[in-house]
């Protein structure tokens, strides 16, 4: 069968698609052209013809604008903090390019994610500093049938090891940005290029009504952010809230930043929820350690009732739900995380 191998240019899916070759398999390197200030391309092409590997790359710009940045910039209009990959993974990595390699008579699509895919279930990947379940959480499952991961037993420094001992050079010698269409991580300075109308100054607020100053645009804050409030006050004060319906920023005090739960949208339930045990582990951060909760189901969505106190989930990140073994039950979009 043969297997199409997603490249980027980056170190892992350069040995994820070295290591399907070397086992006698018949690969086809694929790489989706998302930025136009992507230029890894002709360089692959040179790397995989080196390796007597077919090369494709396929120029999705249009789409990822489409699909991926435009939702992120409205997004943080309406007031959330969106996590690009949430759209990114199940739209554009298998979707638009697993459609291509199927196209390609390609019956599966491998990555250099740090996941693990056993007897149809996810799970997070043996290196614990590079696990990227939660980042797949929204893949539904019938494309996650059709994947592969060829690093998910393998750590980062044994992957930089196995490609120096092969003596080769990844195109990307850095790793990718955690927003791969943000320069230097200036997600402001990315809102104001694009031209749009965003929103102006408006109060800021402790959660009784009391006004404190002015902020310069919701879009600026992101819940649980400290620096940069240019308040005075007897103690710290953090972001708890946005309110786009009357462009307030809420903020209080460290102690209320705690919460008890959240309520998720676009569930995507790899598992079906009667079969998810009564205490589930619940991850809304990506550094974040899992946390107890309990899940419960309201129509599509999803309500989660953490057992201990967790800082308050952002919305519009993803919630990732496990078992205690490192399955990957679901996922969903944080909609509301004050519960």
């Amino acid at each position: 069968m043969r297997v199409a191998v997603a490249v980027s240019g980056g170190l892992d899916s350069l040995l994820a698609l070295v290591l399907l070759r070397e086992q006698g398999g018949d690969v086809l390197a694929l790489h989706g052209r998302f930025l136009d200030a992507d230029q890894s391309g002709a360089a692959l092409e040179r790397l995989c013809r080196g390796l007597g590997i077919p090369f494709l790359e396929l120029d999705l710009r249009r789409e990822f604008e489409e699909r991926v940045i435009a939702p992120f910039v409205r997004s943080y209009l309406a007031g959330d903090t969106p996590n690009p990959c949430a759209a990114c993974n199940p739209g554009m990595k298998f979707g638009l390019l697993l459609d291509a390699a199927q196209e390609r008579g390609a019956g599966r699509l491998a990555t250099g994610h740090y996941v693990r895919l056993e007897q149809g279930r996810l799970l997070r990947g043996k290196d614990a500093t590079k696990d990227q379940s939660y980042f797949l959480s929204l893949v539904p499952a019938e494309r996650l049938a059709r994947a592969l991961f060829p690093l998910g037993h393998m750590t980062k420094a044994a992957s930089r090891a196995e490609i120096a001992r092969r003596g080769l050079t990844p195109p990307l010698s850095r790793e990718s940005q955690e927003i791969c269409f943000v320069p230097d991580g200036d997600y402001r300075g990315f809102l104001e290029s694009r031209g749009q109308d965003l929103p102006g100054p408006g109060p800021v607020l402790l959660a009784d009504g009391r006004e404190l100053g002015r902020h310069r645009g919701l879009w600026r804050h992101t819940q649980g952010q400290r620096k940069g409030l240019g308040l005075s006050w007897p103690e710290p004060l953090y972001v708890l809230d946005k309110d786009p319906a009357r462009n307030a920023l809420i903020v209080g005090p460290r102690s209320e930043l705690a919460a008890w739960g959240c309520t998720l949208g676009q569930v995507n339930r790899l598992v079906p929820q009667d079969q998810w045990p009564a205490t589930v582990l619940v991850q809304t951060r990506y550094r974040q350690k899992a946390k107890p909760a309990r899940a419960v189901a309201r129509g599509t969505g999803l309500e989660l009732e953490f057992l201990e106190s967790q800082t308050r989930p952002t919305p519009g990140q993803i919630a990732a739900v496990y078992t205690d073994q490192g399955q990957v039950l679901g996922g969903g979009i944080i909609i509301a995380g004050g519960n």
